[in-house]
């Protein structure tokens, strides 16, 4: 059965380009889908009617939550923040093991969720007090012409903007949305290796994503990496070892690294949970090659909640979960012990927020 195209929340689509009367391609992500007449993309939120593109989840929003922003994660961008965080059904990825699979993986005919317009989303966001908004829970770039008309008007009503991505966005989607965006999260899986791609995630080359992070540093765009440590198939420590050298090589060794510990989900939760001592050996690679902010998530409690002062050891920011505990940094972000000023931006006014549904 066809979509409807007489909703609000279907818009003709943007980056993509005709091949023949009838065939599209879509040029948002690095997977560019070739999409017939009456098909979707690998999203399974892009539509093709008779050589038009459109997306079909315009404002059509499945979770709109307050979060802290250290839930991102993001531990040195605007720290005990408040981030308005909203997602839509879809994803360009097919994570076996994904957290939010009942959002990530509805797609095609089912699609759901409740539609707000952007300026009403903005006001609802100011409304609960949030310091910014976060693109987030699935991948935000499926839903971009939505992402990039709200953070244009977040922008301008004094908000800031975040996304939570895996980095497949295109080069020509990127230029235009980091005018309006002011930090990403990029998450990486299995250390990217190509093989864990193809097997549990559906993409044949991770190699696009390295791109997509250096293209937004030079946008000035404020980047923290991830990286998901799945047991027995995504934990080689080459693998972290080539990830983190690429980190100090290319963004700088005080690039934000949190190595995330797996929890069973989805079609991998015949898994168990990651053993900590290996996301401990894994932080020791990440320091060995040069990282000087390296954090274990989903772990509270662990030392590498906190940050240190790269230079002298001093114990900075302590959190436990998502929650500043201690500040013990001067104004403008320095150590009060040897003076020296850490990659934070933005200087921590009390936790924001405590997590809750509007």
């Amino acid at each position: 059965m066809r979509p409807r195209l007489d909703r609000p929340w279907v818009r003709e689509a943007r980056f993509w380009r005709r091949l023949d009367e009838s065939k599209v391609r879509c040029d948002l992500c690095h997977k560019r889908c070739p999409i017939a007449d009456g098909g979707f993309g690998a999203c399974g939120v892009r539509y093709n009617e008779k050589g038009t593109l459109y997306t079909l989840v315009y404002g059509l929003l499945t979770a709109a939550n307050v979060d802290p922003i250290e839930k991102k994660p993001l531990m040195h961008f605007h720290p005990g923040s408040a981030v308005f965080s909203i997602s839509t059904a879809g994803c360009n990825f097919m994570c076996a093991f994904c957290q939010n699979w009942t959002l990530s993986q509805s797609r095609r005919d089912e699609i759901f969720g409740e539609y707000f317009d952007p300026e009403e989303l903005v006001r609802l966001a100011k409304k609960t007090g949030s310091d910014g908004i976060s693109y987030t829970y699935n991948e935000p770039t499926i839903f971009y012409e939505y992402m990039y008309d709200v953070a244009k008007i977040a922008k301008r009503e004094g908000l800031f903007n975040t996304m939570v991505t895996n980095g497949y966005m295109t080069e020509e989607a990127l230029d235009e949305l980091s005018m309006y965006m002011d930090a990403a999260t990029v998450d990486f899986k299995g250390g990217g290796n190509k093989a864990f791609y193809v097997k549990f995630m559906g993409v044949h080359d991770p190699e696009p994503i390295f791109n997509t992070i250096a293209e937004m540093v030079v946008k000035k765009i404020f980047v923290e990496v991830t990286n998901l440590v799945v047991p027995k198939y995504g934990e080689d420590q080459a693998d972290v070892r080539r990830i983190t050298r690429w980190i100090v090589d290319n963004l700088g060794s005080e690039t934000p690294f949190h190595l995330l510990r797996f929890y069973p989900h989805y079609k991998l939760s015949y898994l168990p949970p990651t053993d900590v001592a290996t996301l401990e050996k894994l932080a020791r690679v990440a320091v060995e090659e040069g990282l000087k902010h390296v954090y274990i998530g989903n772990v509270p409690g662990h030392r590498l909640e906190h940050t240190y002062c790269p230079k002298c050891g001093h114990l900075a920011v302590r959190r436990y979960g998502f929650y500043i505990t201690e500040w013990n940094l001067k104004p403008g972000n320095t150590c009060p012990e040897c003076g020296y000023r850490l990659n934070i931006v933005g200087e921590f006014k009390g936790n924001r927020a405590y997590s809750y549904f509007w």
